[in-house]
């Protein structure tokens, strides 16, 4: 596997951690994690398109993981869409924007803002239209010993193993670490406790990452190559999602990952490599033959 190059890019308030592979002078693609995920869940995605003629960027998005909290315990989606912003400008050039979940959505708000940011966009079991049992279920998962911790990492094997019963439990559980911060004796989850809502939103039950009519307003908006896959046993984006996302944008592309629940690359990397990398080679460096042919 390609060693990562580290890189660190600065926010307004925060620095965001990343890993570089391949060469910087090949295509971009920033891949962004989901809520409670780190940059390392798209590291083996990230290292095989390195070699194939790409530069992948994988990013922790602020709170989570080796970047900065926000100062003010606020995060709203418009700051991670602004950290996505950020992250182009860092670039100096438009990239393929693959967001798993919160990823998505940033990536979604921020071509929003501003259309010519992306070369493409890849969207990984996330739409404007979500299903609240899934994303309910995401959230106790994660204000669960976010207060107490673990005692060990075998506590923490086992939080995750009820979360994702569909997955064998690790044996090394050293794979871990990366998920959690140890303080005082004890682990816990390695993201901001304030990234699942200050207490005046918990107060009217309001989600601030989830903004169905300014991320619909997005995606009508859309014109550059999109591709939205769904993990075939997902709870948080169904099919009807899907479809209400495709009816929006008509020019999408749509594959399913059988058998994949919400952490679709976590549950089969290899047939999401393979769903990723052919669009990439179809519809994104066509278009990047079309465009270096209209500058010529």
């Amino acid at each position: 596997m390609t060693v990562p190059a580290a890189s660190t890019i600065p926010a307004s308030d925060i620095t965001m951690a990343a890993d570089a592979f391949g060469d910087a002078a090949d295509p971009p693609v920033v891949f962004l994690h989901g809520g409670g995920q780190t940059r390392h869940s798209w590291k083996s995605t990230a290292a095989d398109l390195g070699g194939q003629g790409w530069y992948s960027l994988t990013v922790d998005l602020r709170g989570h993981g080796d970047s900065g909290w926000s100062p003010d315990g606020r995060y709203g989606l418009d700051r991670f869409a602004d950290d996505v912003i950020r992250i182009v400008d860092f670039l100096g050039r438009p990239p393929v924007l693959v967001g798993a979940s919160l990823g998505g959505n940033a990536s979604l708000a921020a071509i929003g803002a501003r259309p010519d940011l992306a070369l493409g966009l890849v969207l990984v079991d996330v739409s404007p239209f979500l299903q609240p049992s899934g994303t309910s279920r995401i959230r106790d998962f994660m204000v669960s010993h976010a207060e107490e911790g673990f005692g060990s990492l075998e506590e923490v094997a086992d939080a995750v193993a009820g979360y994702v019963p569909h997955r064998p439990r690790p044996n090394n559980l050293e794979g871990l670490r990366k998920n959690v911060r140890l303080r005082d004796g004890r682990f816990y989850w390695h993201w901001d406790p304030a990234f699942m809502g200050s207490p005046e939103d918990q107060a009217v039950q309001r989600n601030q990452l989830i903004d169905p009519a300014h991320l619909g307003a997005a995606a009508s908006s859309l014109r550059l190559p999109t591709l939205l896959v769904r993990g075939g046993e997902s709870d948080v984006l169904s099919v009807d999602d899907s479809v209400r996302f495709l009816e929006l944008v008509p020019h999408a592309e749509f594959a399913t990952v059988a058998g994949a629940h919400h952490m679709v690359a976590g549950d089969d990397n290899a047939v999401f490599e393979e769903v990723l990398g052919d669009f990439l080679e179809r519809r994104v460096r066509s278009r990047l033959t079309l465009l270096e042919g209209r500058q010529t």
